[in-house]
Order: structure tokens, then sequence, then C-alpha cells
């Protein structure tokens, strides 16, 4: 404690310069919080969102990600079925995903529809209302955006439109429904209108006529630990199929986003270098600046092993009281960056690549302070090796 009294007691000497010093570590701690921040929140979000509603498992059209192209799987009551009979599977559902078109005074708006199957879903979270019920065939969910988009409240009726048929350059007959609630659909990107019914309407929405299609089946396991069981069973079931758990599903959606990950990592590296050159900077021309100060205590009888006790105290203290500020910069500047970065196109609205996590403001802590006793090293030696007689003649001349 005495060493790094008497090394702050040298840096507030020169206060300026340790203001600045101070303010580079800091900066240089926001980055590498940051990129650790980036490197390990794309994950941990992605798997919250698949896991908003505890489904574990998604089965979707071959070589899919859930609603990622419009392919879609034939004979869905034959494949839930089939999913259901596994002992180990508590319950599963179908979801079909698909554009169609909402009716307004003057003109159609475009909309994105889920049909659903309300007793066993995990694609939306009602947040206003009621949900649909299984046999609910006059109701519809609506997304906040699209309740704007077709000024439309609980309990109005909205007109839902299928696909326009490009030969005839018409639309199919509309459908009135109730609005029965606003939800948060999981899948839905930033401002996204999208409603929900219940499977059968949708189906016929998008006009399917005794050809029963969905785009996924979502899949809630009896316990965490059978869902590996479970998913290499179905992939035997289900050959012509994706199966993917969430585990799966993470590692897919790091293949596609690893460039982020290598940025994180390089700019993390870069950020340490830069702590690294600036304190050890810093130190080595103070200690140049005491070398007499530093042989007249080591001739009075002051060991070798304080003066470098002193020195890294001296980093220790600066590069603290750095981190401590470029934890807050840091944290402000990843909330800042996040609403840059989740505000493109197609990206899910609960997606978050800068995700705080204790254990990554503990590594980018731990890292930082070792950092610092790191660029001490340097300078450090140069004060135990400095020739006392040498100096002390030296300074006197």
């Amino acid at each position: 404690m005495r060493s790094l009294g008497l090394g702050v007691r040298s840096l507030i000497r020169r206060r300026l310069r340790t203001a600045l010093s101070i303010l580079g570590i800091a900066v240089a701690a926001a980055l590498l919080l940051d990129m650790v921040l980036l490197s390990g929140g794309i994950e941990k979000s992605f798997a919250e969102l698949v896991l908003a509603r505890g489904f574990q498992i998604r089965v979707t059209p071959k070589g899919t990600l859930p609603f990622d192209t419009e392919a879609t799987i034939p004979g869905a009551a034959g494949v839930l079925a089939g999913i259901r009979a596994d002992p180990d599977v508590e319950t599963a559902g179908a979801v079909l995903g698909t554009p169609l078109f909402g009716r307004i005074p003057d003109s159609l708006v475009t909309l994105f529809g889920y049909g659903i199957e309300p007793e066993a879903q995990g694609v939306y979270e009602v947040t206003a209302g009621r949900d649909l019920g299984p046999a609910d065939s006059a109701g519809v969910l609506l997304s906040p955006a699209a309740a704007r988009l077709l000024d439309a409240r609980i309990g109005d009726t909205v007109t839902l439109v299928g696909r326009l048929d490009p030969q005839a350059l018409a639309s199919r007959p509309g459908r009135r429904l109730v609005a029965r609630g606003l939800v948060r659909w999981v899948y839905d990107a930033r401002g996204q209108a999208s409603v929900g019914t219940i499977l059968p309407v949708m189906q016929r929405l998008a006009g399917q006529r005794g050809d029963d299609r969905v785009s996924v089946f979502v899949v809630k396991a009896t316990s965490d630990s059978g869902v590996a069981g479970v998913a290499a069973r179905l992939r035997e079931r289900l050959p012509r199929l994706e199966v993917n758990s969430v585990a799966d599903l993470v590692v897919h959606f790091r293949k596609r986003l690893v460039y982020f990950r290598q940025l994180s990592y390089i700019l993390g590296s870069m950020s340490l270098v830069v702590t690294v050159l600036l304190v050890s900077t810093i130190l080595t021309i103070a200690v140049g600046e005491r070398l007499g100060e530093i042989a007249t205590v080591r001739a009075i009888g002051v060991s070798r092993a304080t003066v470098v006790k002193q020195v890294l105290a001296e980093g220790s203290a600066l590069t603290l009281v750095g981190a401590a500020l470029g934890m807050v910069l840091g944290l402000v500047t990843a909330r800042y960056l996040d609403a840059i970065l989740t505000s493109f196109p197609g990206l899910p609205a609960a997606f978050s690549f800068f995700v705080p996590r204790t254990g990554a403001l503990l590594t980018a802590a731990a890292v930082l302070l070792a950092t610092g006793a790191v660029a001490g090293a340097y300078p450090a030696w140069l004060a135990a090796r400095a020739p006392v007689a040498a100096t002390l003649r030296s300074e006197a001349t």
C-alpha cells in the first residue's frame, strides 16, 4: 500500500500528463469492453431470441433457417403428429410465414402473415388484449407497426388479402377479421408490420387449397438434457427436413457473422497494444525524470524491490482509474453502436449485438489490469537497473 501511495503522489505531480494518459487509457478500455461485449453478445442474444418461448428445436425445409426463405413443408399435419409422438417431446406446433396485404380505404398495404397454433407457439408474445383461441377463425393478432399501418385498435375489424394473382392482376378475395390483441413477434425486424391468425386461416389466405404446408415446426422437449436425443431421432425420422436445436442454430448464426467476431478480436487486440504502449511510455518518461530521486533513495538503503513496486504501482493506478472511466464510456458507446447495427434491414428487433454481461465486464477489467502490470515491467526494470553512483554523479554535475 505504501508503494501505491508513493506512485499516486508521483502521478499527481504531473496532473495534465496524468489526466491525458488516463483519458487515453479510458478510450482504449472502452474499445476493449465493446469488443468483448460484441464477441460474445451476438451469440447470447441469438440464443435468447430463439429460446424466447422455451422451444429448443426448430424443424424447417432442408438447407434453411426459420423464415429464411419462402420454402415450405408439405403434409404438415402428418409430420406434426409424428413429432408429438416422441415421448420426450412436451409440445410442438406448426407456423406458416407468408407475405400478404391489408386493405385500407384507398389501397393495399404490405404485411407479413404468421399462421400459428396458439396452444403451441414459439414466435410471439401478447403485449395487449388477448391471445387467439385454437378455433378462433375470426380473430387476428397485430404487431404495433401493423396496427398503425391499418389504423386498427383492439376490437376493430381489419381486412386481410392474400397474394396478388400476377395473371389476373388482382388480389384474392379479402377476409374480415377482428383484432384480438397486440403482440411482439420474435422474428420480426424493427418496425415490421406483421399479423397472425390460426394456421388454417393463414393457409387459405396464402392460397393453399388442400395442400397442408407450413414454414417451420417449433418443438419443446420435456427437459433440456433431452434436447440432443430428440433432435437426433427427428433427423432419422425426417431426413428430408432440417432439424436444428438452439445450439445448432447458434453455430449456423456464428458462421454467418464470423466477420463480427474477427473484427472484435482485431480491435480488442489493438486496444490492448495501445494501452501497453501508452502506460509504458508515460512510466518510462516518469522514471527518466526521476532517476536522480531513485538513485538517492537507493543510496540511503531503499531496496530495488521497493523501487520496482512503486513503478508498478504507478502503472496499476493509471490503468485502474482509466479502466474505471473506460467501463462507463464503453457501456455508453455500446448502447449507441447497438442502436446503429440493429437498424440494419432484416434483423429481428429483439436481437442485440452488444449484450452487457457480468462475465464480460470482469474479463475486460482483468485483462486491463494485467495489461497495466505488463506495461510497467520495462520502466520498473530501468528504475531497478539504474547505477546509483553514476546517476548521483550525473545529477550533481
